[in-house]
């Protein structure tokens, strides 16, 4: 499913600079099955070195630092499956699919559902009106004012960072994940039954194998601190300052691409390991590049390198930032509403 967001904007002139996107939007099958080999083979020895430390009775210190590489690379086989579901990891569709599969069975989310509610993000991202589809919620600071006291507390605690960070993904990969989203259609449901019959038949295969305990010690903190560093990256990719957002009447799909998701830039390493979904400007620009060829897209294509860059230093202050102020057009802090008069 590949997101054409001229389709849903007809009314805004397609810049020059998007027609020269379309050569990086083609899947390079080499390059792929090199990707996803070398990515699972790491993948499947980190979780047999953390087995063996359990098992062996090392420290479980050492096994935790083990799970905190595998947990990276979990991010990465992720990256694998967000491409899968944009048909663009490879050229079969068929393909995208099987691997779609597999790698969302590796990562507990499943295929059809999560493919449907992500496309629906990038129809809407900056929609101030259309907000909802796979975003991380926010609210203006005029629905916030409004808002009652027991509706504000629910949103503070939302966006408290001790509970977005740690419950938060925790609740959605464990639990969220195994039942389908809103609207779901009949084939996301099957995707989602057949995703949760796979899970139990791993955990009850593993528990017979090595032990339910040993399971739990070797996939768990794997699984949360992979969920965690997820849903940071997702966080950081429209939570930022200098973000786009508009009402839909104004929503402008190219803004929303350049302006409305961030260039996160990470080091070598990171970026390796994020499969290069730093680059989301350029993944929002067109969702049908893959992984391995956004690089090479922003280093050809000036407009693209004109985005100012999100460190990681400057990105710690994005969770201060809980409102959009819709007349300053920049997200704003909770603490930004404490003034005489305010509503706190």
């Amino acid at each position: 499913m590949v997101f054409n967001p001229v389709l849903i904007a007809a009314h805004v002139e397609k810049p020059q600079w998007y027609n020269a996107l379309a050569k990086y939007a083609k899947p390079d099958n080499r390059i792929a099955v090199w990707q996803l080999s070398s990515t699972l083979l790491l993948y499947f020895a980190l979780l047999a070195l953390m087995l063996f430390t359990v098992r062996n009775g090392y420290s479980y210190a050492l096994t935790l630092a083990i799970g905190a590489l595998a947990a990276a690379v979990f991010v990465r086989i992720f990256i694998f499956f967000h491409d899968c579901t944009h048909g663009c990891f490879v050229h079969s569709p068929r393909w995208n699919r099987n691997i779609g599969y597999l790698c969302g069975l590796l990562t507990f989310t499943a295929f059809n559902d999560w493919r449907r509610s992500h496309s629906a993000h990038h129809m809407t991202a900056g929609d101030l009106d259309r907000r909802g589809a796979g975003d991380i919620t926010t609210m203006t600071v005029d629905e916030y004012t409004a808002a009652s006291p027991w509706q504000q507390l629910a949103y503070r605690i939302y966006r408290n960072p001790a509970i977005m960070f740690t419950i938060g993904p925790a609740y959605y990969f464990l639990l969220r994940n195994r039942w389908p989203s809103p609207g779901a259609h009949r084939s996301d449901l099957y995707s989602v039954v057949f995703t949760d019959i796979g899970l139990l038949a791993i955990a009850l295969l593993a528990s017979w194998a090595f032990g339910f305990k040993t399971y739990i010690l070797v996939q768990l903190p794997v699984l949360l601190i992979a969920a965690t560093f997820g849903v940071w990256l997702f966080y950081v990719q429209h939570q930022f300052q200098g973000v786009y957002w508009a009402r839909h009447n104004e929503w402008d799909p190219w803004k929303a691409a350049l302006q409305g998701a961030s260039f996160y830039r990470l080091p070598k390493m990171l970026q390796w390991l994020t499969g290069n979904i730093g680059l989301h400007h350029v993944h929002h620009a067109r969702p049908g590049i893959p992984n391995y060829l956004l690089q090479q897209c922003y280093d050809e294509i000036a407009e693209l390198r004109a985005v100012k860059p999100l460190t990681i230093r400057n990105s710690l202050n994005c969770v201060r930032l809980n409102l959009y102020d819709e007349k300053g057009k920049k997200l704003v802090s909770f603490r930004s509403l404490k003034k005489p008069g305010d509503r706190p």
